[in-house]
């Protein structure tokens, strides 16, 4: 059980050298038996705490402490980041050592105070699983601690655990008040002049999205609603970025950034968006018709076509899915391509992140200029919503787009929905659109 595995991963901590040729960053681990693992995440007193679950791989990661990390506030550039980013991967070549995080959706903006333009950290203590195994992994960094000392927090952290304990139940919360930015009006005003036939000549695509405040009078347990919002669709990324007790970003995401595996790399085109049927024949007549409409189509190819564009000049190859298939999430469903390239050699996260996020799902096309539309007209800042987290190290490295989230805050709850916004689109059912996604979380939170 737990306390053996503590036991086992203390005395191997305490037993260690460091060899001449060694790593100056290090893991150690242990196998453990089953546990739950977002409970476990719940249970502990140590901050930061993340969580990340895969859209369609059998693994599962809480993790908490920190033994290295980087933040990137205000007054980063691109440059910085990937020196820095460049750094980390040659410190160790242990496959299994990552460090987790994410970009803000628009790195020339303001950014969340906690979260910066990027915060990335290697945890102190993971709890991983895949399939049904479990492990206990602690992080050791020797790149600026001395050895006694690095080994000390080390069997600090692990003292520290806390056993797991059931995640405190769901209830619905007493709602004081709710706000939108951009509100009605405003949401209308801004579709009109995207659709303009003036601006989509030049701009053919802006996603705009709006920012949904509930005020609140009490608690809410990021990891009691991110478990329940699981549950809701398992289909989609889950993760969870908790620097401090103030604050917690939490999302629920169906949209892959990428998947790499050494030089081989996996992203999509989700786009395109209609609702779920209430029973199965209207499911799939609801699913044909947007296989069907042209403006659906139409905004998935233009995503595909600017992702394969951007890939080309890293890689060696890249393919893409010539017709789409229909997503289905628990309240609504998507158009999808895959796409898969096979990198150049020397080619890194760093220039993928760079190259393909924000994506024409969250920002629109071309990237710029839409990019400038919402910086100067949205009226809120995104900061990691729609913004690209997940884990890297030097073999692979996994991101998503954070488009179903939530910025849980003292006394708040910060919610997010974008819709994309071409040629024919109209308010009123974009307006819909947005309510739409924003139904699942809605639910877990409120009586509706």
């Amino acid at each position: 059980m737990l306390p053996q595995a503590i036991k086992s991963l203390t005395d191997k901590i305490k037993s260690f050298t460091l060899q001449p040729n060694s790593d100056p960053i290090v893991q150690l681990s242990v196998a453990v038996a089953p546990i739950p693992v977002i409970a476990w995440l719940a249970a502990q007193t140590t901050y930061p705490r993340v969580y990340w679950k895969g859209r369609d791989t059998e693994e599962e990661v809480a993790a908490i402490g920190c033994c290295k990390d980087f933040f990137f506030g205000d007054d980063v550039d691109d440059i910085e980041l990937s020196h820095e980013y460049q750094k980390q991967r040659t410190l160790t070549n242990n496959q299994d050592i990552r460090y987790y995080g994410g970009v803000a959706f628009d790195r020339r903006n303001e950014s969340w105070q906690e979260f910066g333009k990027a915060h990335f950290i290697l945890p102190r203590v993971e709890l991983r699983r895949s399939g049904g195994e479990f492990k206990l992994l602690v992080n050791l960094n020797f790149t600026e601690n001395e050895f006694s000392i690095e080994i000390n927090n080390a069997l600090l952290a692990l003292a520290a655990l806390d056993a797991p304990k059931p995640l405190t139940p769901p209830n619905k919360v007493a709602l004081m008040g709710r706000s939108d930015r951009p509100d009605r009006y405003r949401w209308e005003e801004l579709v009109n002049r995207v659709t303009h036939p003036k601006f989509i000549a030049d701009t053919p695509k802006v996603v705009l999205s709006r920012l949904t405040q509930l005020e609140i009078n009490e608690e809410v347990d990021p990891w009691m609603l991110l478990a329940c919002w699981q549950g809701r669709n398992p289909n989609s990324f889950q993760f969870g970025f908790q620097f401090s007790p103030d604050s917690a970003f939490i999302s629920c995401t169906p949209e892959r950034l990428y998947r790499r595996r050494q030089r081989e790399v996996f992203t999509e085109a989700l786009a395109g968006t209609t609702v779920r049927g209430l029973n199965q024949e209207e499911d799939k007549a609801l699913a044909q018709a947007l296989l069907d409409d042209t403006k659906n189509s139409h905004e998935n190819q233009l995503v595909r076509q600017h992702i394969v564009n951007v890939l080309n000049p890293l890689s060696n190859y890249v393919g893409a899915e010539e017709s789409p298939t229909v997503f289905k999430l628990s309240h609504i469903q998507h158009l999808h391509r895959s796409i898969r390239a096979e990198l150049k050699p020397g080619v890194n996260d760093f220039q993928l992140i760079q190259a393909l996020h924000p994506t024409p799902a969250v920002g629109g096309l071309p990237k710029e200029s839409a990019m400038n539309f919402i910086r100067q007209q949205e009226g809120y800042v995104r900061g990691w919503y729609a913004g690209a987290c997940g884990y890297f190290n030097k073999y692979e490295s996994e991101f998503a787009v954070a488009i179903r989230s939530a910025l849980i805050e003292p006394g708040r709850i910060n919610l997010f929905a974008g819709a994309g916004i071409v040629a024919g689109s109209e308010a009123d059912k974009e307006w819909t659109e947005l309510e739409n996604k924003l139904r699942t979380i809605l639910s877990i939170l409120t009586e509706l």
